[in-house]
């Protein structure tokens, strides 16, 4: 199978890659490197297996290359991804969110791909009314970035009906793992890692009762390779474990992981910070026969061994 990834030297992104070829796909990447880094393609692209394409989706070369490249899947998870970002600059984040989903999709259809198998949000719903949260559960997007990846799924659903291309959508719960970069507004797990094993203070907001459902990367990664097949068509998918853990938790499996002690500085909760966030993954069990297998304190544990080697 041919595939294109879009943000392929990004986190998820990379790691999908290397499952795809370990897989015997044939994987070309396009990402503009603004926050993708080509480290984490260099043990594959050495090889001759992979093409890296330094790219902006916005591009108009984009429409050529998909043409030249003829994937039958585009795994579509180039974005702007910080929230904070995106309400001090609601322009810049359509242009990548919007534009450049619907860039991409174009290119899709140009290059013949059979389906778009696109990385959305638990943004889009906004503060739910009921945790877990359902894949049907109605949406609410509270943030301009909530609202671009929204007005992502609806550009899918129009190309569905218009080209006939098929796409799934899989809404993401917080993804953590090997090469989340603790930088900028980056994963707390991968926060509190570097932190840990770099000496570095910890901060838990409001009293570390706030919620969050984090899925390793291996079992999101998982859940695209299953949705580049025929399962799932024209559907939505909640990719999470359904599992609500505090921050405060979160912070003693990590330092226990690493091995110091388990206390962390305490601030004022952060404004427009949810409560309580975890989604239902039932229905992708059906529709995708997927489900996570890796549990949190393993899942950190691995994360923590790739944080220490690179830190040595």
């Amino acid at each position: 199978m041919r595939v294109l990834v879009t943000g392929g030297a990004g986190f998820i992104g990379s790691n999908l890659v290397d499952r795809l070829l370990a897989e015997g796909h044939e994987v070309a990447v396009v990402d503009d490197l603004s926050s993708g880094d080509r480290d984490n393609l260099a043990h594959a692209t050495g090889t001759g297996r992979l093409r890296l394409h330094e790219v902006d989706i916005r591009d108009p070369a984009l429409v050529a290359l998909a043409a030249e490249l003829r994937p039958e899947v585009v795994c579509h998870l180039a974005a702007q991804i910080s929230v904070r970002r995106s309400v001090a600059d609601p322009v810049a984040d359509a242009s990548l969110n919007v534009t450049g989903t619907a860039a991409v999709l174009a290119a899709a259809r140009e290059g013949g791909a059979r389906k778009v198998v696109f990385a959305s949000s638990v943004a889009v719903y906004g503060r739910p009314q009921t945790i877990p949260v359902p894949g049907d559960a109605p949406t609410d997007p509270r943030s301009p970035y909530a609202a671009s990846k929204l007005s992502g799924e609806i550009y899918l659903s129009a190309f569905r009906g218009l080209h006939g291309m098929e796409y799934t959508t899989l809404v993401l719960a917080n993804v953590y793992g090997p090469r989340q970069s603790p930088d900028g507004e980056a994963g707390v797990v991968s926060i509190f890692t570097d932190a840990l094993l770099t000496g570095a203070p910890t901060v838990v907001y409001g009293d570390g009762t706030q919620t969050r459902d984090y899925v390793h990367v291996d079992d999101v990664v998982e859940g695209f390779v299953r949705a580049c097949g025929s399962d799932g068509d024209g559907r939505r998918f909640n990719l999470g474990t359904g599992i609500q853990t505090t921050d405060r938790r979160l912070h003693t499996l990590i330092a226990d992981a690493v091995g110091v002690p388990d206390k962390p500085g305490f601030a004022p909760p952060r404004p427009g910070d949810l409560p309580a966030m975890a989604v239902d993954p039932v229905p992708a069990y059906q529709g995708l026969g997927w489900e996570p297998r890796i549990d949190l304190p393993a899942g950190i544990k691995l994360t923590v061994e790739w944080a220490r080697s690179r830190h040595r």
